[in-house]
């Protein structure tokens, strides 16, 4: 097994960058990536814990990028180091422009008369602050049963306290990660709510502006569309990867490597991501 899609406490999962090594090795995992929101804050840890562990590891990111579709869009982005200056210059902006938009959902929040602050949030997240974070601090304040109805009643696009992001275009995400010496790859396809033709076209238009592949084995990916997805990565000649989206205790359905127990995602994506990424050398 590999899974080349996993958050950590640096965004909003809940194992450590070393934990989540820790957890690799003892589930078996021959391979990992950990790729958090916005922030590779948690990297030069799992990739330490990776060489002691002995484990093979690629060093990753998962940028939330501005779409025009029903959806959203998620741009993975997979290097060999955890030095990534570039990168991190642009990361620490979008950060500050995220830590605004904390307020302002705080700000929201408070008008709804939910009483909530910015130190409870640091609290809970220990790292990067998202929406996740929020629902988190709703459910324990009893304003919300579950963190279904914490984003289904605030927290979700249109809800009472929703404040957009804001985003990189897609031609701007690609052409960070590529400037930083990294693959970009199109994250679970299915979340940008797009019928097949109309997927087919998109993908062929983000491969001219610089996409090397396609998160092929997803966890809430059916047989029927990760066998269509493959076929157009192989068409296309885009990568194909995959990954379990894991969180930890903040997704607790989803297990490491296993997905929903549905996932078996081949080590050979793993090695050819690694040969693309040794290309770029």
């Amino acid at each position: 097994m590999v899974d080349l899609h996993t958050h950590s406490t640096a965004s909003d999962g809940t194992f450590s960058p070393r934990e989540l090594i820790y957890l690799a090795k003892k589930e078996g995992l021959k391979a990992l990536a950990l790729t958090d929101h916005d922030t590779i804050k948690g990297l030069e840890e799992a990739y330490e814990t990776a060489k002691e562990e002995e484990l093979p590891f690629l060093c990753g990111v998962e940028i939330s990028v501005k779409f025009e579709g029903p959806g959203h869009f998620h741009l993975l982005g997979y290097f060999l180091t955890p030095k990534l200056e570039i990168l991190d210059t642009m990361l620490k902006r979008l950060q500050e422009a995220r830590k605004e938009r904390n307020f302002k959902m705080i700000e929201k929040l408070k008008a709804l008369g939910i009483d909530i602050n910015f130190e409870e949030l640091q609290a809970i997240a220990q790292g990067e602050i998202g929406r996740p974070h929020f629902a988190k601090l709703l459910l324990d304040k009893g304003v919300v049963k579950n963190l279904e109805e914490a984003f289904e009643r605030y927290l979700r696009k249109g809800a009472a306290a929703y404040v957009p992001k804001a985003l990189l275009t897609p031609e701007e995400a690609i052409s960070l990660i590529e400037k930083a010496g990294g693959v970009p790859v199109l994250a679970h396809p299915f979340t940008l709510k797009l019928d097949r033709k109309e997927l087919s076209l998109y993908l062929s238009e983000l491969k001219e502006m610089g996409l090397k592949g396609v998160e092929v084995f997803y966890s809430e990916h059916s047989r029927e569309f990760t066998q269509f997805l493959q076929e157009k990565a192989k068409h296309l000649a885009l990568l194909i990867t995959g990954g379990s989206d894991f969180h930890g205790a903040n997704k607790p359905d989803i297990k490491l490597g296993r997905g929903f127990g549905n996932l078996k995602i081949p080590y050979e994506c793993f090695i050819d991501l690694l040969k693309a990424l040794e290309k770029n050398l």
